[in-house]
């Protein structure tokens, strides 16, 4: 059987199963959940002799330190993969709920329910807790979903997914809701972009590269992320001491994932002052500092910025700086080199501070706060399913809530058009 055929078929049983999954109660998806955590913790002595097979073929391969590192699996790693799945066991069930009811003057009662999308597809990189993340919330909110890992992980995707179907196959959930396609071939990822009939959904999780070839091959919508251009601005009124340490915090933390601070903005009339200090603080940091000619007057170990820069979604201690004359210059920079990711104003102003909230085109808008709040833990959401920069249908962080839609129901009692 051709790759084609067999995508097919994973794409029809999947659409199958994804109408028992929208009925399931959330007592029983709850459950299955927990069932699924215990279980991967009963199997922990398995899982990690799978990911050694993809490790020692990712150093034959020559992977760098930082994929094989995020390719690697240990006891707490599935431990930590196992609390997951329990938190979102945890959350509370979007399905079902009604979103709106109001009368109509012919006293028809209309409202909106909440229901599952139907049938996602995921596609990502190296990351194999991924396989059981994304599988988690998407059964959780009601779905069927088919996942598609990097080549780099496949034995440990394999291996966490059959783990999670045995369960659903103990409970007499359908194993079709749950499928990870078991070859590594592009094709399969080209015959799955193509199953328009059978997935409601694409989400994309990985670099650009990837999220261009999912957006430019797909028939199916995309969740679109391309890479996270995230600033900090930091007004005239700003205290010095909080946007130091945001700042820090935003760029340092964790320099290689999408909400990390990459271009630094300042007021020019805090320039003098200001920027002296942050320098000396970043570049003790180990961040190199690329600036325009003012930023680099006041801090003569910077090189000069080039437009790339201000493009640049750089996942390193590489750090933008620009000065800017006022917010309206701020907010158009933001708006023209951005990623419609996050951005935060550092300021005491509140005019100027809601001026930002409302202008700031972004998917995520801070007053006073790292860009590294921008996920969905943290935000609130409990775990999240990736970050969406497009405005259809989601945008920011996406949860449990953003794997539903809604659809009208009216209740009557005999009326008819006239």
């Amino acid at each position: 059987m051709s790759i084609a055929e067999q995508i097919r078929i994973i794409a029809q049983e999947a659409r199958q199963a994804s109408f028992v999954m929208a009925t399931l109660s959330t007592g029983a998806k709850n459950n299955m959940l927990l069932k699924m955590a215990a279980a991967l913790e009963q199997a922990i002595p398995g899982l990690i002799s799978e990911n050694a097979r993809d490790l020692e073929a990712g150093l034959q391969k020559g992977l760098s330190a930082a994929m094989l590192d995020r390719l690697m699996l240990n006891e707490a790693r599935i431990g930590a993969i196992a609390a997951a799945l329990r938190e979102v066991a945890a959350l509370p069930d979007p399905v079902g709920e009604i979103t709106r009811m109001q009368k109509r003057p012919n006293d028809l009662m209309v409202g909106k329910m909440r229901i599952p999308l139907g049938t996602i597809g995921i596609i990502y990189e190296a990351r194999p807790n991924v396989t059981a993340d994304a599988a988690a919330l998407c059964l959780k909110a009601g779905n069927a979903v088919i996942l598609r890992g990097g080549s780099e992980a496949i034995n440990s995707n394999l291996a966490i997914a059959a783990v999670l179907k045995g369960v659903m196959k103990e409970l007499a959930v359908p194993e079709a809701a749950l499928s990870l396609i078991p070859f590594t071939e592009r094709e399969g990822v080209l015959e799955m972009l193509k199953q328009e009939e059978f997935i409601d959904l694409i989400i994309p999780r990985g670099g650009e590269s990837l999220i261009r070839f999912v957006v430019e091959n797909s028939r199916i919508p995309v969740i679109k992320h391309y890479k996270g251009v995230c600033h900090v601005f930091v007004d005239q009124s700003a205290d010095f001491d909080k946007a130091e340490r945001i700042i820090i915090n935003s760029k340092t933390q964790r320099p290689g994932v999408c909400n990390a601070l990459e271009t630094l903005l300042i007021h020019r009339d805090v320039a003098a002052e200001f920027i002296p200090r942050i320098a000396a603080t970043l570049t003790a940091l180990g961040v190199e500092l690329r600036g325009d000619d003012v930023f680099c007057s006041y801090a003569p170990g910077a090189t000069l910025a080039t437009e790339e820069d201000w493009y640049a979604e750089y996942l390193e201690l590489i750090l933008a700086c620009r000065v800017v004359d006022n917010i309206d210059t701020a907010i158009s920079h933001i708006n023209r080199y951005g990623s419609l990711h996050t951005e935060s104003i550092i300021t005491s102003d509140y005019g100027r501070a809601q001026r930002f909230v409302r202008e700031v085109n972004s998917s995520c808008v801070m007053i006073n706060a790292s860009t590294r709040f921008a996920d969905g833990g943290q935000l609130g959401l409990g775990a999240e399913i990736g970050i969406s920069t497009t405005k259809l249908h989601s945008f920011g962080p996406m949860g449990l809530e953003d794997l539903t839609t809604t659809k009208f129901i009216v209740y009557g009692d005999g009326q008819v058009r006239d």
